[in-house]
């Protein structure tokens, strides 16, 4: 059986690819001032979180909770110098080593978190927008009440609960607490909008030619309501990157044995801020701060981007040349 030879440019499928993707980096390319430059900051600052995250092993000379190399124990609460750039904690880690690693552990969290958030919220929020009725109602209590308590408390009352059982204070535990906190919100976005586009002609059209309610919500809902998603689950993957660490900060996220995370190492180094030891929190803490501003940046960027009511588009200049005669006729 021979093997298919992959679309190229030049065959109807590789031009149909071409176009879709023209199609959806549009609004980019058309975006303009403010919101072009927050957008490709956002982009810069967490790229280059992502590349540390993926380089860990190549860009780090130690792990995350290596304390000696060649047999000599680090110094403890050492200052930064040409064997550790970022100094060492009280246990003797490299304090480089473990914002390093920590970038892999905050986004491999949000990556899950926000995974699970949208395979949940989103087809919840399909189903009950179109149907309605009792689903529809029982849905938006349950919801409803969920969102009515602070994500900090939501996240704290799943991390304990979790913990305690035979899963563990592990990453996934980290992240089902933040899924938890942030399915609501992409409950009710996806259901106020696919209320609004129900309605409309072209969903009609498609009921009155007998497509199926799969169909419909598959082909013609779910298209036009998802493109708010984007910017949102960026910046939920900002704010998901604040509560891990307050997690981490109480005591209720990862465990130091199964990975570094910033918000531990913040809330460990607040005892050594007392005694003029600065660099066991300086660091950990300018990396969350860095890592939120830039995914609050790409969210802000995208939004402004994708909505079309918020995006400006960037026009060329045109140079009109009278028409002989025009002038005579108007007066």
């Amino acid at each position: 059986m021979a093997a298919t030879a992959p679309a190229s440019p030049r065959t109807p499928y590789g031009r149909a690819r071409l176009l879709a993707l023209g199609r959806a980096t549009k609004p980019i390319r058309e975006a303009s001032g403010i919101a072009r430059g927050m957008f490709w900051a956002g982009v810069g600052i967490t790229f280059a979180f992502i590349l540390m995250a993926f380089l860990a092993p190549v860009i780090s000379r130690y792990n995350f909770s290596q304390y000696k190399a060649n047999g000599v124990r680090f110094p403890q609460l050492g200052h930064p110098s040409g064997l550790h750039w970022m100094g060492t904690t009280v246990q003797s880690d490299d304090v480089m080593a473990r914002v390093i690693y920590g970038a892999q552990t905050e986004l491999k969290v949000v990556v899950i978190a926000l995974a699970m958030s949208l395979s949940i919220g989103v087809p919840l929020g399909l189903i009950s927008g179109y149907f309605g009725g009792i689903l529809d109602r029982a849905l938006v209590l349950i919801m409803d009440a969920i969102f009515a308590f602070p994500y900090l408390l939501i996240a704290i009352v799943i991390a304990f609960v979790l913990s305690t059982s035979s899963i563990g204070g592990g990453i996934f535990t980290a992240a089902i607490a933040i899924t938890a906190a942030y399915v609501p919100l992409y409950f009710r976005v996806v259901r106020n909008h696919v209320i609004s586009v129900r309605e409309e002609p072209y969903v009609d059209a498609a009921r009155a030619l007998g497509a199926r309610p799969r169909t419909v919500i598959r082909k013609y809902v779910f298209f036009n309501v998802v493109q708010n998603v984007p910017p949102i689950a960026t910046l939920n993957a900002a704010d998901a990157i604040l509560l891990l660490a307050s997690l981490g900060f109480l005591g209720y996220g990862i465990q130091p044995t199964q990975g570094a995370e910033w918000g531990y190492d913040v809330s460990r180094a607040v005892s050594d801020a007392s005694s003029g030891i600065w660099w066991t929190g300086l660091f950990p803490g300018l990396a969350i701060v860095l890592l939120v501003t830039g995914l609050t940046l790409l969210g802000e960027g995208l939004n402004e981007t994708i909505n079309p009511v918020l995006r400006r588009r960037r026009f060329g200049q045109f140079d009109f040349e009278p028409v002989p005669g025009a002038v005579e006729e108007a007066e």
